[in-house]
């Protein structure tokens, strides 16, 4: 019995996009208030979206047709406050955010794996691809005790 507790848990993530085509809409970062997500041109999905503590593994898969996407995993200890952001680079500064890992840059259709031990709290997983978290390229993800 110790070993089924003590199994990973596992999150499939969906990184998805409208198509190459489509003008990459900003304002959609996470944190900005009142804002329509379905109207995101970009963005992930993770199921389940609220696991238990411990070891858990993010499958994650890239469904963009043309587009390279990542996940990165962002510790929130107040999810009220935006993420560290960086106007001339266009992403998230990783090192102020502390990032708990991330499967890095993924082709269009490829699938890649993290498994990562976390801790009971507010997450949030984007996407750090330059221009992409502003358009909505983040879900939210809770960690229980």
């Amino acid at each position: 019995m110790a070993g089924a507790a003590q199994a990973a848990r596992t999150v499939q993530v969906s990184l998805w996009d409208k198509g190459a085509n489509t003008p990459m809409t900003t304002g959609f970062a996470y944190g900005t208030p009142n804002v329509d997500m379905s109207k995101a041109t970009m963005g992930m999905t993770a199921k389940p979206a609220t696991v238990k503590a411990g070891k858990i593994t993010f499958k994650v898969k890239n469904s963009s047709k043309d587009t390279i996407h990542e996940m990165i995993v962002m510790y929130r200890a107040d999810p009220k406050d935006p993420l560290p952001y960086i106007d001339a680079e266009n992403r998230v500064d990783e090192d102020k955010a502390g990032d708990k890992g991330e499967v890095s840059e993924l082709d269009p259709g490829a699938s890649g794996t993290l498994t990562v031990d976390l801790k009971p709290g507010k997450y949030v997983l984007i996407c750090n691809v330059p221009g992409h978290f502003a358009t909505g390229m983040w879900t939210e993800f809770t960690v229980k005790p």
